[in-house]
């Protein structure tokens, strides 16, 4: 598994960290202050100093950036196409050129353990060193006696949210997937398999100690100030997480705790539909910040959803499909400002972000966790525990921005099992093409398998109840053969 990130020394995985940061050094100007250190890779130099230091972690969300607003999708290569392949997989796309390979085999829910048939790297090689530099970023900083106490207890924090970030997909991408928690190669390469549930428990546990750890402000690049923008990890961030993570494992006394932590702190709030999405929006808990000039100024996101006048292409071949379309209800302005048409036969488009491929300054930033989740987490757990007017009451928080019917005035009697039908669904026009939320949802609520085979079918593949988890790529089971291949992929 992973033999190129595992037979090296601790100084490939400080290296790696500078790598990040020096190959956005120029379109990430603004928010990377910092310079990569010259030679000084090794964990001792790093650790040594603020600014140095913080420029480790830095790397990580520059690298996520840089990735996301290249709108680079062409493969699964990069960590932010999760708003796109789990939407292909789902039943939120439709793929307009059935001959472009990698978006077929993920449309088709035809996915294949060997790389050289997706033609691409898989999520577990591009999630796996982002940990890996977590892992040394964690132990380089407990060993660091020369760090301000202040900068070196929030970049733990970061640390610890970024591993536990990552180790969130691969769990769901993935089900039973490794669990790393050094640098030391030797350990790494000679891990099986762990069981869900105790990568849920670290997930846990990494974020309780980052939210014990990490500001309540959101910091500059370099840790040391309070700024607006809302692109470094702070505690609340870590809570939103948290608060996701409890809802997927069925503990939801403890997301109703967490989604109220964010809800009722006063930091964030609800905003139009057309302001949810831009740069420090007042909803967004932790947004990737765009970088670079020109068409690479804002999100991959706008770059890829956003359609030419004249409809899909060969560099933008997805657009929305009839299901996702058609179960919006009647009057909701989400269905009005977050879906366009294009060309002549009126092709949907996910419209959340405005900006695609236009020569203009960044004014919309990727948004990886916002309120509007939080309100359906706490809504869905509340009704879960039997807690159902608060769970209305939260379901209307996100339906009244829509301009639709309140469940409080229309339905105030909704029973158990129909309030829970109506969140799910509320998720489905709420969050569509977000981070893997509507593939996740299908897999989590176990009804995937009664809405998938005969979608499937309209996208000329077959539906196994294997599919709902990606295959592990067979060249890392072949460098590491203690590794178990998902069922229906061997």
């Amino acid at each position: 598994m992973m033999k190129r990130f595992y037979n090296c020394n601790n100084r490939l995985f400080i290296a790696v960290g500078f790598i990040f940061l020096y190959t956005c050094q120029t379109s990430c100007k603004k928010f990377i202050q910092v310079e990569a250190p010259g030679n000084s890779t090794n964990a001792e130099n790093v650790y040594k100093d603020d600014a140095i230091a913080a420029s480790v972690l830095t790397g990580i969300y520059a690298t996520l950036s840089r990735g996301n607003t290249d709108g680079s999708f062409e493969g699964a290569g990069d960590f932010t196409s999760l708003s796109l392949f789990p939407s292909l997989s789902a039943d939120e796309l439709t793929l307009f050129d059935l001959n472009k390979q990698t978006y077929f085999l993920y449309y088709s829910n035809s996915l294949s353990a060997n790389p050289g048939n997706i033609g691409l790297p898989s999520y577990w090689n591009i999630i796996y060193p982002y940990i890996f530099v977590a892992n040394s970023a964690i132990d380089g900083l407990n060993t660091s006696t020369t760090l301000t106490p202040r900068v070196k207890q929030q970049l733990l924090g970061e640390a610890k949210f970024i591993r536990a970030f990552c180790y969130f997909y691969l769990v769901n991408l993935y089900g039973d997937v490794p669990l790393s928690l050094t640098d030391d190669w030797k350990v790494n390469s000679s891990m099986p398999r762990t069981s869900a549930s105790q990568i849920y428990d670290q997930i846990i546990s990494d974020l309780k100690e980052a939210q014990e750890l990490l500001s309540t402000d959101y910091l500059s690049s370099d840790a040391s100030s309070v700024t607006s923008a809302r692109v470094r990890p702070n505690k609340w961030v870590a809570a939103a997480l948290l608060a996701r993570t409890y809802l997927y494992i069925n503990d939801f006394s403890n997301a109703e705790i967490e989604a109220s932590k964010i809800i009722d702190n006063g930091s964030y709030q609800l905003v139009s539909l057309n302001n949810v999405f831009l740069k420090d929006s007042k909803e967004a808990i932790w947004q990737l910040q765009a970088v670079g000039t020109g068409t690479n100024s804002n999100t991959g996101e706008g770059k890829l959803f956003v359609l030419p006048s004249t409809g899909p292409t060969v560099n933008q071949p997805v657009y929305l499909s009839d299901y996702i379309v058609n179960t919006f209800e009647a009057g909701d302005l989400r269905k009005i400002n977050w879906i366009a048409k294009a060309g002549t036969t009126s092709y949907c488009y996910p419209a959340k972000y405005k900006i695609g491929a236009i020569n203009t300054t960044a004014k919309e930033n990727c948004t990886v966790f916002r309120l509007s989740e939080q309100y359906l987490i706490r809504a869905e757990a509340r009704a879960r525990q039997n807690k159902l007017p608060g769970a209305i009451a939260d379901l209307d928080s996100v339906r009244k921005r829509a301009n639709i019917s309140l469940m409080a005035t229309t339905n105030p009697g909704i029973d158990q099992t129909a309030l829970i039908d109506k969140i799910i669904h509320e998720r489905q026009v709420e969050l569509f093409t977000e981070w893997g939320h509507r593939w996740f949802d299908l897999k989590r609520t176990n009804i995937i398998n009664t809405i998938m085979p005969s979608i499937t079918i309209v996208k000329n593949g077959t539906w196994e109840k294997t599919d709902q988890l990606y295959p592990i790529p067979q060249s890392e089971i072949n460098k590491a053969p203690q590794i178990i291949q998902n069922s229906g992929y061997e």
